[in-house]
């Protein structure tokens, strides 16, 4: 047994004891003493570790409800930062579908990301066996059966859709997904009140209250907000948008210790529901 996997499993053993002597799903403190494991696993590099002080992981995905028991969609994982954290939590007990970017042979760019992450995957499989990897259609398609996942879950994504004008869709086919009651968490780079939003979001930013709304309208109601992922730091007036900031710096070493000093990006961080019927 490997040392990653030994780890993972040492962390879960509560879990699984409580799971031998009943049905209720696994409790918060377990499931963050899990997820304490695994953020300190092998799988992750010292530059996706350097990533938690902006990114808190651990306190994201307990605000968005994840448990080990969870069947969860991961919406454009790739390059797998969050893939590192969730797929082994929910290895043993739950599922992990990462929704990945549609191929394109004529899009080199897509074709790396595509192959950088089936690598990841391969590369530890006693953690990454059971991912199943899915297209996720932006036409407004299923990527699922109807109603087969309790948990989707994207990250910094929505501007990538608005640039595409595909955001509405891909709302539309996660909400398809989820099962009545199931979770949508979300986080995104948090645009400015004050300035009217962009409708392609070229600058990477988003505002609260558009994604807000945007969501709803495909049917989800909003129930919960954290602050865990603010940065009051982020000023969101960059020459070069959100990727001016760290982990990018688009500009290079042009004040880059400035930038450093920010951090990353200013984020919301939202949990809707699909109503129950």
């Amino acid at each position: 047994m490997s040392a990653i996997r030994a780890i993972v499993l040492a962390m879960l053993g509560v879990v699984t004891l409580a799971a031998a002597t009943c049905t209720t799903e696994s409790s918060r403190e377990s499931t963050a003493a899990a997820l304490t494991g695994i953020l300190a696993g092998e799988q992750r590099s010292a530059a996706d570790r350097a990533r938690d002080q902006y990114r808190h992981p651990k306190e994201t995905l307990l605000f968005f409800g994840l448990r080990p028991e969870s069947r969860v969609l991961e919406v454009w994982p790739e390059p797998g930062w969050y893939t590192e954290i969730i797929a082994p939590l929910v290895r043993d007990k739950g599922k992990y579908f990462a929704a990945v970017i549609a191929a394109d042979p004529s899009d080199k760019h897509i074709t790396q990301r595509l192959d950088a992450y089936r690598a990841k995957l391969a590369e530890h499989p006693e953690l990454y066996d059971r991912v199943a990897v899915v297209t996720f259609p932006t036409d407004g398609s299923d990527v699922l059966p109807p109603n087969s996942v309790d948990m989707v879950l994207t990250f910094r994504n929505i501007h990538n859709w608005m640039a595409r004008d595909e955001a509405s869709k891909v709302f539309a086919t996660m909400y398809r997904a989820l099962k009545p009651g199931g979770v949508l968490g979300v986080t995104e780079h948090r645009g400015n009140p004050a300035v009217p939003q962009d409708l392609h979001a070229k600058s990477g930013y988003v505002k609260e209250d558009f994604a807000i709304a945007l969501i709803e309208a495909q049917g989800f109601r909003l129930v919960a907000k954290s602050e865990v992922n603010d940065n009051p730091k982020d000023t969101k007036d960059y020459e070069q948008g959100v990727w001016t900031l760290p982990p990018t710096y688009r500009l290079g070493d042009k004040d880059r210790d400035k930038y450093a000093a920010i951090g990353e990006s200013d984020r919301f961080t939202l949990r809707f529901v699909k109503p129950s019927k």
